[in-house]
């Protein structure tokens, strides 16, 4: 009798601020089938961004469907799928009808930028960073938590009894699939709460107390790749098991297979963020840089060093949305192409304050340096060129704390520009990388869901199937490139309040 070869299709659900995506994946990590939704921000009042949970999971739910369905699979012939998902996103539910209380608070909300500004020099913010690895910062969930118990009515008792459950879009997500069978998390996606302790891998009664956060809210903390049980039956066609859960940075590290101490990526989707392996050694930054969860596999947890940008796609889409600039990115590369340099025009994308290394909730967006000879192609390339300051930003500071990348492994939409990757390098003076697959975010959830369910048995063996598609090497004048990037950190400077 011929044995009947077990089955390798995974398939990744990608849930994103912007959007929700599903990919099915060959075992080679081969799209073999993909469905994507675009998923719309509100924004209630200034710096407030939110989105519509119930509308999160009925996308992820037809996304999932249409992949499948794209990929002429079904879901038995699946060995497992994987999550990964805008972290930070905060969503609070009743346990019983599993219906949101409140819209998700989205992780660029600005809302609690006054209770942050209060308790910043508190004993309790300091001792924070150094059992989390983060700041005392809107951007985390934590802050988020409590608003939503405190505004809306009765929430806060029936936290503490037990009714409502809080997690993170994975978490959201997992409780749909399952039935309400499952509330948990990982290790990731904990870590970005500001209530998860790095040194025991759990919650922290003290940051629970500080934020008035009842533990009863809280799901449990697994490994990123660990079975996190089974999708009802009845969504899919057949139960998958969930292999994987993982935020959206550290699945785009594992996709880009940087495994070892020292391997730095970046990825540039909505916001832009770098993440640096460091083994595992919980890195305290002096540069205000955060500290955080890599990935945990059986028990061991692999810490990383992370520079968040707010705004970096989401500049483009503000200049075809906003003010009309653009019909569509894929024209920003070629208006980019028109004009040697932006003559001194600097667009600062501070739309919801500045992230690293600055954490500026006050700052606002600016476009400086403006003159009579100034047009359209000055202000996109300003705001391209601001993706690549920022980056150094970020790469500077990393250098300070820990080591000084040699290659950045890029990856995300804006990393398909060609023109944009090499001003990178020339800014950055690093060599660049962009891999076959850009879409690693979605790639490293199916990754880590196939190491769950035995489609890959090591971490070795998915590094072996990463490739790199094309290099750039730094080309521009060095003394160039300083004065470029003198001229970004004082645009910075005059959108901040001091």
């Amino acid at each position: 009798m011929t044995a009947v070869a077990a089955p390798s299709a995974l398939l990744a659900i990608d849930q994103g601020t912007t959007s929700t995506r599903a990919i099915v994946f060959d075992r080679l990590g081969n799209k073999l089938g993909v469905a994507q939704c675009e998923l719309p921000q509100s924004f209630p009042d200034s710096g407030w961004v939110e989105h519509d949970a119930s509308r999160i999971w009925t996308d992820t739910l037809a996304c999932a469907r249409g992949a499948l369905a794209d990929a002429k699979l079904q879901a038995h012939e699946l060995a497992a799928l994987g999550i990964t998902n805008q972290r930070e996103t905060t969503v609070i539910w009743d346990r019983a009808t599993a219906e949101p209380i409140h819209p998700a608070i989205v992780w660029q909300d600005r809302r609690t930028a006054a209770f942050c500004a209060e308790h910043a020099a508190s004993f309790s913010a300091q001792s924070l960073h150094v059992k989390t690895g983060l700041l005392l910062d809107p951007y985390f969930s934590a802050t988020k938590i409590a608003w939503i118990l405190d505004h809306v009515e009765g929430a806060r008792a029936r936290a503490e009894a037990g009714e409502l459950a809080f997690g993170t879009i994975d978490s959201w997500l997992l409780w749909k699939l399952t039935g309400g069978r499952v509330h948990a998390t990982d290790a990731t996606n904990a870590s970005r709460t500001l209530l998860y302790n790095l040194a025991t891998g759990d919650w922290d009664d003290e940051l629970l107390a500080f934020f008035k956060v009842p533990r009863a809210l809280l799901p449990a903390v697994q490994d990123t790749a660990s079975n996190f049980g089974e999708t009802d039956a009845e969504l899919l066609g057949s139960p998958v098991t969930i292999g994987a859960m993982v935020g959206d940075q550290q699945a785009a590290t594992v996709g880009q297979a940087c495994f070892q101490p020292g391997m730095i990526k970046s990825t540039y989707g909505t916001g832009c963020f770098v993440v640096l392996n460091t083994g595992d050694k919980a890195v305290q930054s002096q540069h205000r840089l955060l500290g955080t969860v890599g990935y945990r596999l059986n028990g061991a947890t692999t810490h990383a060093l992370e520079g968040s940008i707010f705004v970096a796609g989401a500049a483009v889409q503000w200049l075809r949305d906003a003010v009309h600039l653009i019909g569509s990115a894929a024209e920003t590369e070629a208006l980019a192409k028109t004009i040697p340099d932006t003559q001194g025009v600097y667009l600062v994308p501070a739309f919801t304050g500045l992230g690293a290394p600055y954490w500026d909730p006050r700052a606002r967006g600016a476009i400086l340096g403006l003159t009579r000879d100034s047009g359209i192609a000055h202000i996109v390339r300003a705001a391209l060129e601001s993706v690549c300051y920022q980056t150094r930003d970020l790469l500077d500071a990393m250098a300070k704390d820990a080591v000084a990348p040699t290659e950045l492994r890029v990856d995300g939409g804006m990393a398909v520009n060609d023109w944009l990757m090499q001003f990178l390098a020339d800014i950055v003076r690093v060599t660049v990388v962009r891999p076959q697959t850009v879409e690693t975010t979605a790639l490293g959830a199916a990754l880590l869901a196939g190491l769950t369910s035995g489609v890959y048995a090591s971490l070795d063996e998915i590094a072996a199937l990463w490739r790199a598609e094309a290099r750039f090497e730094p080309q521009m004048d060095a003394a160039r490139a300083d004065a470029l990037y003198a001229g970004w950190v004082e645009a910075v400077a005059r959108t901040r309040v001091n």
